[in-house]
C-alpha cells in the first residue's frame, strides 16, 4: 500500500502528522497523546517511530504517554530538553523507518529554536515550525540571519516537494503577506483558495515548495517587491536578505 499522510488535529491549530501504509505508522511532533493514540486504535495501526523537530511543549507534550504505551525509536535533534530522543540526528544524517521504506534526510534549521531540525525526502518536507504555508516560525531563540539561512535551505529543495508544517496558520499568514505584496497574483490566488477552504473548515496543507516560493514573503526576501516593502516599513533596511527578513518578521510579530 502506498504511503498515506494524514493530519491529526490537536489544540487549536496544531497538526500531528501520521505517515502510514495501512499497517505501520510514524507520528510527527505529538504535542498531545489522546488524539494520536485514538487515531492509531481506530485505524488499526502499529506505531513504529516518532519524529520530533524541536522541544516546544505543543510538539513533544504527548511523547512520554505515547512511549509508555508504544516504546519505539524516537528521532529528534541533539537537545537535552528532549530526553525522550533515542535516535539523535544532525544535519547530513538520515532518519530511517524501514517499516515504511522511509529514509528521511535531516537539515538543521535554527531560528524558531536553536536546535530545530526538519526531515525530508524527494516528496515530503516535515518542517515543524520553521516554515509555514505563507509564513514562518517566530524567532524565540534564533536570529534573523539564522532563520534566513534556514529558510534558504528549504527554498533550495525541489519545488515538487510538499510542505507538511505543524500549524493551520495559512489564512492569517495570507492576510499579512498581502500587506507585504498586495499585487502578487500568485498570492492573491492562493489567498482566495485558502479562504474557501477555511470557510468549510478544510485543511490548507500541503502546498508545494514551488507554490510557497511564489507567494510566501519569508521565502522572497530577495524579491524587489519584498525589499521595497521592508524599506517602506523601516527606511534604511537596505537589500541584505537577513535584514529584510528581520523587518518583515518584526512587522508580522507586531500584528
Amino acid at each position: 500500500m502506498p504511503l498515506s499522510i494524514e493530519a491529526i488535529p490537536a489544540f487549536e491549530t496544531n497538526y500531528i502528522w501520521a505517515l502510514h501504509n495501512g499497517r505501520d505508522c510514524v507520528l510527527v511532533d505529538p504535542g498531545s497523546s489522546a488524539e494520536p493514540l485514538d487515531y492509531l486504535q481506530r485505524n488499526g495501526l502499529t506505531l513504529c517511530a516518532l519524529l520530533l523537530t524541536h522541544h516546544h511543549y505543543d510538539h513533544i507534550g504527548g511523547v512520554d504517554d505515547i512511549l509508555a504505551k508504544h516504546p519505539v525509536p524516537t528521532w529528534g535533534p541533539v537537545d537535552p530538553r528532549i530526553p525522550q530522543v533515542n535516535r539523535p540526528v544532525s544535519e547530513g544524517d538520515q532518519a530511517l523507518v524501514p517499516e515504511l521504506g522511509l529514509a528521511l534526510d535531516v537539515l538543521e534549521t535554527p531560528g524558531h529554536t536553536t536546535t530545530h531540525i526538519v526531515f525530508h525526502d524527494d516528496e515530503i518536507l516535515l518542517a515543524g515550525d520553521t516554515l509555514f504555508s505563507i509564513g514562518c516560525g517566530r524567532l524565540f531563540e534564533g536570529t534573523p540571519a539564522q532563520m534566513q539561512a534556514s529558510l534558504d535551505k528549504l527554498a533550495d529543495l525541489p519545488g515538487k516537494i510538499r510542505l507538511y508544517c505543524a500549524h493551520e496558520y495559512t489564512q492569517d499568514n495570507c492576510r499579512f503577506a498581502l500587506q507585504v505584496e498586495p499585487d502578487n497574483p500568485e498570492l492573491q490566488a492562493r489567498s482566495a483558495k485558502v479562504k474557501k477552504l477555511r470557510a468549510t473548515d478544510q485543511i490548507t496543507l500541503p502546498p508545494t515548495l514551488a507554490e510557497e516560493r511564489a507567494a510566501n514573503p519569508f521565502l522572497r526576501t530577495r524579491e524587489a517587491s519584498v525589499i521595497e516593502a521592508a524599506n517602506r516599513r523601516q527606511p534604511g533596511t537596505g537589500h541584505d536578505p537577513a535584514a529584510v527578513f528581520g523587518v518583515i518578521r518584526g512587522w508580522k510579530d507586531q500584528g
